[in-house]
């Protein structure tokens, strides 16, 4: 027989990575929980907040110290927005639309110049970015983008709509990256790239916060460009490449989206877990009657298998690993298991639960977003059937 080697799989974290979630957590109970209901009610972004956690080093938390990052890996960052999101959800993909979408294009596919002028003060939290991709007739089917960028001596000239957009209209967000169509492939198809677009360039237009039915103090607006004009230095990576350039952002924000909802649902199995064992009915509580005891068990035991395929993604990304398939289960289940626990742990709040001055009617407002932003349920199973190797029709 022949001999085995030991596998580098560990289930047991660094002790790094528990230094890191101990870090955020403190900041998410101290900091972050006694505003959140306010935040929510006022619908106000938690500027205070976000830059608390630039203060922590997490805004940029991937990206190398050279340009003002932390240089952490991919399973730091898991840790760091799953914590959050435990607490608030709101701050959460604050932080992690920004990394993820914000800043990792300019990272991933800049050139010297754009990364040593634009990274700094996105890695180190003192501006917010935000990454432009749903149009109102291009959701799933990102690729039907009708926004456009043609070539106008040494400028870009840009016009069209992008909607549900986070983070670009704070006081502190620095631009936006926007996909557009720049011509015609070999194919005869749009040739998507992207481009920066600064805040207050003339033509962008910014709406109002648009209201939604959870994440109250995260920033969300629809954008329009109308003759927009940015310099030729502003095209992110090679012209025609973005097509192939979001896919792969969108990859890695689906481990940030995981975590976000794989914290949720353990926050909000905490919270049934305390009111399971504080609240008396009968003379006795509740947590000890079956159905809610197994109730409980159901989700710790969902929560847990959730942590490890989350954290698979984010580990084979870090060893230069395939992880699209991963990714897509880990974001596939977490947002199915959040919404699922938000309903369980308000169903045994009972009429408390459904009273805003409890955390689970924020959470369970919160959960339903996760099933469908950065691929909704069914793009998942899309790329999932794929992975395995069926041809859809």
């Amino acid at each position: 027989m022949a001999t085995m080697t030991s596998s580098p799989l560990s289930f047991q974290l660094s002790d790094e990575h528990e230094l890191l979630r101990s870090t955020v957590r403190d900041f998410a109970e101290q900091v972050v929980a006694p505003q959140a209901e306010a935040l929510d009610h006022e619908g106000r972004f938690p500027y205070d907040i976000v830059r608390g956690m630039a203060d922590l080093g997490i805004m940029g938390i991937t990206i190398p110290e050279e340009f003002g990052g932390a240089g952490a890996d991919t399973l730091s960052y898991a840790i760091a927005v799953e914590e959050l999101a435990r607490i608030d959800s709101s701050v959460s993909i604050t932080m992690c639309a920004h990394h993820s979408l914000g800043t990792l294009p300019i990272y991933y596919f800049g050139d010297d110049r754009q990364k040593a002028e634009w990274l700094p003060a996105l890695a180190a939290g003192e501006k917010l970015h935000a990454f432009g991709l749903t149009e109102p007739g291009a959701g799933s089917d990102a690729g039907a983008a009708r926004t456009t960028a043609r070539r106008d001596g040494d400028e870009w000239v840009i016009n069209g709509s992008k909607i549900f957009i986070t983070n670009a209209g704070t006081d502190m967000t620095f631009g936006v990256t926007v996909t557009a169509v720049t011509g015609e492939d070999a194919k005869g198809r749009p040739a998507i790239s992207t481009i920066m677009i600064p805040n207050g360039t003339p033509g962008y237009e910014i709406s109002e916060p648009m209201k939604k039915m959870g994440w109250h103090a995260s920033d969300t607006r629809s954008l329009s460009f109308n003759d927009v004009r940015v310099p030729v230095g502003n095209l992110i990576g090679p012209e025609g490449k973005g097509f192939t350039q979001f896919l792969k952002i969108l990859d890695g924000g689906r481990i940030g989206v995981a975590s976000l909802g794989l914290g949720l649902a353990q926050g909000a199995y905490e919270q049934a877990l305390k009111y399971a064992q504080e609240r008396n009915q009968f003379g006795k509580p509740i947590a000890g009657f079956q159905s809610i005891a197994f109730m409980l068990a159901d989700m710790a035991t969902d929560i847990e298998s959730a942590r490890l395929l989350t954290y698979k993604a984010a580990w084979e990304k870090d060893q230069g690993l395939d992880f699209t398939q991963t990714a897509a289960m880990a974001k596939l289940k977490t947002g199915v298991l959040a919404r699922e626990v938000a309903n369980l742990s308000l169903q045994i709040h009972g009429g408390y639960g459904y009273m805003d001055e409890f955390p689970i009617s924020r959470f369970y407002r919160d959960a339903k977003i996760l099933e469908i932003g950065e691929g909704t349920n069914e793009v998942q199973k899309m790329v999932i059937a794929r992975g395995l190797g069926v041809k859809l029709h």
